[in-house]
């Protein structure tokens, strides 16, 4: 037994001086591998995701026995080149939205033109270019081989297919071993890509990569595949819930108004219970929220569409695709809009944004969402502000409302989206155009026995800092398209719809900066209200972006409240549709107005209700009303709920099956 033992470590040892080269790529790419987990999903030295990017990198390297030694190098390298930069690319990514990249965002890279300051200013950081060491390490170990003649000696070894085929052997008894840890949970994570955390915790970054690629091609490849079985999926959700849906005291609320919709640029609700000095940051948005309809605990859902997926959800009332963006990739769908509704209902539909029209494709997805025009920068505005990343909101505004006082002389009535994009990352800019401090001030006396004042400096400067500034500038620009309506006669007859599209996208250490400040604690708000530490939970809960209906009619109503109950996007479709008097049949959302016990679903898989936050990728949970019991049974119906409204979202998205189904074009499906 120890001879056999002892001749297989010769073997291993011989194996491996006579591919040092080799070896040097596997160890350093699992190291980097390693690396990559470490900075992410906090688990380096998990045997699984390291022996999965093992087998990985055993198949590459097998393929490099097919060139003589003295070539080898060059193939190594260039796999060195492409694995660095995937490690680098994820790890950029995840410390800036807590997900991982995919293939599938080639597609939207044109949308990084504008954007170039957002990346390099708050996105690169130092610590993301450790990986290129791999590429020195390998480098130095060829010129010290070749110095050694190192080439000319392995040459006379036989290698080639045996080697190979070796390699080759050795790959799948590590991936025997591999397999024979997953659950079936990891392998249908695996399958269906939209965890991309939990992947990379289970498979490595290199397998989610690969992955990531077939699952991008499939994007393409599906409208060919699979359709059969998700359409018999879509059309029994559908055809059982085909009851009327009830009517409530806000039915027909709104018929016949007209509808302005303001989609708020990166506002986070957290920024509307900040004072600095005693003075609000937010004060036009915490008005419009007493005077009207505020949803208090409310979730854009939006994925790596951002902004995108939001305008997507909020008018469709579907998930944003778990692969791609739909203003990317699948805009050319018959999907059911609450624009096309109220065409029915001879409205007149529009968008106004200040950035260029082929931004995340607008100009060509806005014509199948159901907008009759689209109105934007160099095209229907005079540039004579620009902030950031366009022309200023305030100005946008005011030539806006120019615009809509034209529109209601040649219309009876209209449902319009102002898009902003002043409070658009890095938010550097905005510190000319705003005289908001963040410091605190504190009154104290000096030695001389005279009050005087001590400014602290608290955020000034910092990213968190800058956007409370942004933060303030929008809202003041909110409150003057406010006033500018109201002048222009045009608020006696509309609502004002307003949603934050997104996140600020600002890492965590940047809400510590606020939350876990002395100040904040002791001076501006009361201690016993304090967040905490912001771990990755609190971070995650603490995304919710404010969403308010307003009018003029319904300030001191008994419709004029605030609801603290968990609404996501998805909901504000068939919310709106019930008070404008219109019916849609495919909204997978709630009316918020109806619905008990909501549950919010993220396209990650995570969900949140009024009771708990579940992140699927860690299979954890935390508790948001400690007197409520959670049982497992519970949390395995949300999964399995968010799965299928995933699913059906998806199927609609990829195979527009409500333009099979409304065709008859289902009688092709083979059952």
């Amino acid at each position: 037994m120890l001879d056999k033992i002892k001749k297989g470590l010769i073997k291993i040892k011989k194996y491996i001086q006579t591919n040092i080269l080799m070896v040097t790529f596997v160890v350093t790419s699992l190291i980097n591998g390693c690396l990559v987990r470490h900075f992410t999903v906090a688990n380096p030295l998990d045997i699984k995701p390291i022996l999965a990017d093992l087998v990985f990198l055993l198949i590459i390297t097998s393929f490099g026995y097919f060139l003589k030694p003295k070539n080898q190098f060059k193939y190594f390298i260039i796999f060195s080149v492409v694995l660095s930069a995937i490690c680098i690319i994820n790890t950029v990514y995840y410390s800036n939205y807590l997900s991982f990249a995919s293939v599938s965002l080639l597609k939207t890279a044109s949308e990084l033109g504008g954007y170039t300051d957002a990346v390099f200013e708050n996105i690169l950081e130092l610590k993301d270019l450790i990986f290129i060491w791999q590429i020195f390490a390998l480098i130095f170990v060829h010129i010290q081989l070749k110095r050694k003649k190192y080439y000319n000696k392995v040459s006379e070894i036989e290698v080639g297919k045996v080697r190979f085929l070796n390699t080759i052997v050795i790959s799948l008894i590590t991936f025997g071993f591999f397999v024979s840890m997953l659950t079936p949970t990891d392998i249908s994570r695996l399958n269906k890509q939209w965890n991309r955390s939990s992947i990379v915790m289970e498979f490595g970054i290199y397998v989610y990569q690969v992955n990531d690629l077939v699952s991008s091609i499939k994007t393409t490849v599906n409208e060919m595949f699979g359709y059969d079985e998700a359409y018999k999926a879509f059309r029994e959700y559908y055809e059982s819930n085909e009851e009327e849906k009830e009517k409530n005291s806000y039915t027909n609320l709104f018929k016949d108004k007209n509808v302005i919709v303001i989609h708020g640029e990166s506002l986070q609700a957290f920024t509307m219970n900040l004072k600095f000095n005693g003075k609000e940051l937010t004060p036009n948005l915490n008005k419009l929220a007493k005077e009207g309809i505020y949803f208090s605990n409310f979730y854009a859902q939006e994925s790596v569409g951002n902004s995108s997926d939001s305008e997507f959800t909020s008018l469709t009332s579907l998930l944003p695709s778990s692969s791609g963006t739909v203003f990317m990739n699948y805009f050319n769908r018959d999907y059911e809009t609450i624009l096309k509704l109220l065409k029915e209902k001879d409205y007149y539909t529009f968008s106004m944004h200040a950035n260029n029209g082929s931004a995340w494709n607008r100009d060509i997805t806005y014509k199948y969402l159901g907008y009759d025009d689209f109105y934007y920068y160099t095209k229907d505005y005079d540039i004579d502000e620009v902030i950031g990343l366009g022309l200023s909101d305030k100005s946008f505004f005011r030539q806006s409302v120019e615009k809509i006082k034209k529109i209601s002389e040649e219309h009876d009535k209209f449902y319009g989206t102002l898009v902003m994009l002043t409070n658009h990352t890095p938010f550097s800019d905005i510190n000319d155009h705003s005289d908001y401090s963040v410091d605190y001030i504190e009154t104290t006396k000096g030695t001389d026995g005279q009050v005087v004042e001590v400014v602290n400096e608290w955020l000034e400067g910092t990213k968190m800092g800058n956007y409370l500034k942004s933060v303030n500038y929008a809202d003041s620009a909110i409150g003057e398209l406010i006033d500018e309506l109201e002048e222009a006669d045009l608020l006696d007859d509309t609502i004002i719809v307003l949603y934050g599209d997104h996140d600020c996208k600002l890492k965590q250490s940047e809400f510590r900066k606020l939350y876990d400040s002395e100040y904040y604690e002791s001076v501006l708000i009361d201690p016993e209200n304090t967040v905490g530490t912001i771990d990755e939970f609190t971070y995650e809960i603490n995304r919710k972006v404010p969403f308010i209906i307003w009018s003029k009619d319904i300030k001191n109503t008994k419709y004029n409240k605030k609801i603290d109950e968990v609404m996501g996007m998805i909901d504000v479709m068939p919310t709106l549709s019930n008070m404008l008097g219109v019916k849609p049949k495919y909204a997978l959302g709630n009316d918020m107005f109806s619905i008990k016990d909501n549950i919010v679903v993220f396209p990650s898989g995570n969900w949140i209700t009024n009771e708990l936050y579940y992140n699927s990728s860690k299979n954890e949970y935390r508790q948001l009303d400690l007197d409520v019991s959670v049982s497992i049974d519970d949390i395995d119906a949300n999964n399995k709920y968010a799965e299928q409204l995933i699913n059906i979202s998806n199927g609609i998205i990829t195979y527009d099956f409500i333009k099979a189904y409304e065709t008859g074009e289902e009688t092709l499906v083979n059952e």
